[in-house]
């Protein structure tokens, strides 16, 4: 059914943001849309777009003329290197301003951004540079290694070089646009479900990335505003860089990883307001006994179900509760329990909350799904040289986005999710499908079969098991165990290595030889401590 629901005030939340969405889509959509000039160029020079944060707290503002400037001067490199128009450009950077520099520069020329997520291992970042066909590659210095051993590409390292590059080459003077439905990121999928998938992402899109902004998270003026999320991933890119820059509103990018202790000192000493994050980050605070001092105007978190210890506690400890949103790369954010006062209820237990403004949304086949004729700000329209899995996401005639994930909606208007894609593994709010792991361990001379399923974790949400069947000669051992590890690790990605490793004499498989994963999962979720 088409979601339809009043908020608190009477009116449709459609209604209220009619004339936002008119604008954002005016502005983004048009035939002479141009990146770099809609996330930058436009903004006061003088303006901060991001404050970065070094490890030690040391932070660095940077401006929207700084940007302007610097990326001006790399465009001139890329397109030295052949760089144009429609070319894929791979980048293999942390959170940094050489990175936004990196992006703004690849969009100036017309470029689409390629994004790695720079905990990949090689044979992860080669299949996404091969499918994209990228042939220039911007690498952080430490993650250099990793694509040392791919052949025809031209590498631009982070660092010294990277400066030189800016210092000495000239301004790019012309301005590429590709207009609305240009593409201005391909950003492959996490693999549910077979390879990963290559989502183009218009410069369109930009209008439903600044509808959450403003109605999911109700960015404000005054709001000092930090999305912790990787930009290796559709919420880190999405809502960290191109939101805020839409936007014109100065955000956070914290140059170091992930730890409880340096997050709270960030919130504590940068005093943030508006703090998005996956629940696995609130989890690890939550368990922290040093967090305090924090109060928050805003908290929103995304990735995975929010379970109900997270806003329970973050009550008292971020005076403020911490609500949940959902969505997906294909989509961006849809489904929200909003902040801003047009579309702000309060938040029932297990709720999703309500569809997004620009967004219709409703139930089909029992799935959560996107009304595409009534989504004025829906710009997926088919994953890139893939029409069967394209066709797998939308009804036979085409008006409604199937998201895979079941979910219910009650008599308001607020939805409920029941179970995501059955393979997916959520795990510190990234999105991990089992076939690449898979891929990696079935390559090992002692695995025969094997079924990678998530179980649950108290800090990360879900972690990774392997259920393997090893071949007649060889016996499971710790030694084995560990090797299995580390072989994810290296081929794969450092933070999806299986946890545990369950050695079975077969998997339980259909028929038709399908492993029933199902059986699986419950079998060892009921014994995951």
């Amino acid at each position: 059914m088409q979601t339809t629901f009043l908020n608190p005030r009477g009116r449709h939340p459609m209604d209220l943001a009619t004339s936002d969405v008119g604008t954002w889509l005016a502005r983004f959509g048009g035939p002479d849309a141009c990146a770099a000039d809609l996330l930058c160029d436009r903004h006061p020079r003088d303006a901060v777009a991001f404050t970065v944060i070094e490890p030690d707290l040391s932070s660095r503002d940077l401006t929207y003329g700084e940007l302007a400037d610097a990326s001006r001067r790399f465009a001139t490199a890329l397109a030295a290197r052949g760089v144009g128009r429609g070319d894929a450009v791979a980048v293999l950077m942390g959170k940094s301003d050489r990175l936004v520099v990196a992006l703004l520069g690849i969009w100036r020329l017309g470029a689409v951004h390629l994004p790695l997520f720079t905990a990949f291992a090689t044979p992860a970042i080669e299949f996404r540079v091969r499918a994209s066909g990228a042939r220039v590659i911007v690498v952080d210095a430490d993650q250099r290694p990793k694509i040392d051993a791919l052949d025809g590409l031209t590498v631009i390292e982070g660092g010294p070089e990277f400066d030189d590059l800016v210092a000495t080459s000239e301004p790019f003077t012309g301005t590429v646009a590709v207009g609305g439905d240009g593409t201005l990121v391909r950003l492959f999928t996490s693999g549910t479900t077979g390879r990963p998938k290559g989502v183009p992402v218009p410069v369109h899109a930009l209008a439903a990335f600044v509808s959450y902004m403003r109605y999911g998270l109700d960015v404000a003026e005054d709001d000092v505003f930090w999305n912790a999320a990787d930009p290796g991933w559709a919420y880190g890119l999405y809502y960290a860089i191109l939101g805020p820059m839409a936007l014109g509103h100065r955000s956070l990018l914290l140059h170091a990883g992930f730890s409880a202790e340096l997050t709270a000192r960030v919130l504590r000493e940068f005093g943030v307001t508006n703090f998005a994050a996956a629940p696995t980050v609130y989890r690890a605070l939550s368990k922290d006994p040093a967090v305090s001092g924090i109060s928050l105007r805003r908290a929103s978190s995304a990735g995975e179900p929010l379970t109900p210890d997270v806003p329970e506690w973050s009550r008292d400890a971020l005076g403020v509760e911490v609500r949940d949103h959902y969505g997906q790369t294909e989509l961006g954010m849809v489904i929200v329990n909003g902040w801003h006062d047009a579309v702000r209820a309060p938040v029932k237990p297990g709720s999703m909350g309500r569809a997004l403004p620009g967004f219709t949304v409703g139930i089909q086949n029992g799935q959560l799904a996107v009304d595409t004729v009534n989504s004025p700000l829906m710009w997926f329209t088919g994953y890139v040289d893939a029409p069967d899995k394209t066709a797998e996401r939308f009804t036979a005639d085409g008006r409604w986005y199937l998201t895979a994930d079941t979910g219910r909606q009650d008599e308001d208007g607020d939805f409920f999710f029941t179970a995501r894609d059955d393979d997916v593994i959520i795990m510190a709010g990234y999105r991990i499908g089992p076939f690449e792991v898979e891929s990696v361990l079935i390559a090992h001379p002692s695995v025969v079969d094997v079924a990678v399923i998530g179980v649950p974790d108290d800090i990360r949400g879900e972690v990774l098991h392997a259920c393997v069947v090893l071949s007649a000669d060889a016996r499971p051992s710790e030694e084995l165990t560990r090797e299995l590890q580390s072989l994810v690790k290296q081929r794969y990605a450092a933070h999806a290595y299986p946890r545990a490793i369950h050695y079975l004499d077969r998997l339980p498989k259909t028929p038709s030889g399908k492993t029933q994963r199902y059986i699986l999962r419950d079998t060892y979720r009921t014994t995951a401590t």
